[in-house]
């Protein structure tokens, strides 16, 4: 598990960048946090850490799902605050993510079941604007 505190939305992005460089297609990111606690921004350090801009990036509240291309994997960035649990059955999320890309799904309370291997990141707000960011260790790998 890895726990960092930032002190910045900079110090957000540059985790966030940091990490992309260990994802992998696939891979599914469940972003846990109060409003503004800076999901959203850490979604524009993976988008730069995976080679995309990420000036492109905006939350998605009203647009579900935001798809973003151009870098070394494409960048699928979900939020789900307006929906309640059964409006997310039939969604589909868990094919987003697994062709050529990486899933981030914001406010995954809201899913209405559990998807496997994901990983969950944390955000707490310290401070006006320090964070306390909880990654998650990835989870295991299973022979099949």
């Amino acid at each position: 598990m890895l726990v960092r505190i930032t002190k910045s939305d900079t110090e957000t992005q540059n985790l966030a960048r940091e990490f992309a460089s260990t994802l992998h297609a696939g891979d599914v990111l469940l972003l846990s946090g109060d409003l503004g606690a800076g999901k959203t921004t850490f979604v524009r350090g993976l988008a730069e850490g995976l080679g995309i801009d990420p000036g492109d990036v905006s939350s998605p509240t009203f647009t579900l799902l935001h798809e973003y291309r151009g870098g070394r994997l494409t960048l699928y960035h979900a939020d789900l605050y307006r929906l309640d649990k059964t409006a997310t059955d039939d969604l589909g999320l868990e094919e987003t993510g697994v062709r050529d890309g990486v899933l981030a799904i914001e406010w995954p309370d809201r899913l209405s079941h559990d998807l496997a291997g994901a990983r969950v990141i944390r955000f707490d707000v310290v401070e006006d604007v320090s964070r306390r960011i909880t990654i998650d260790p990835e989870p295991p790998t299973t022979n099949c």
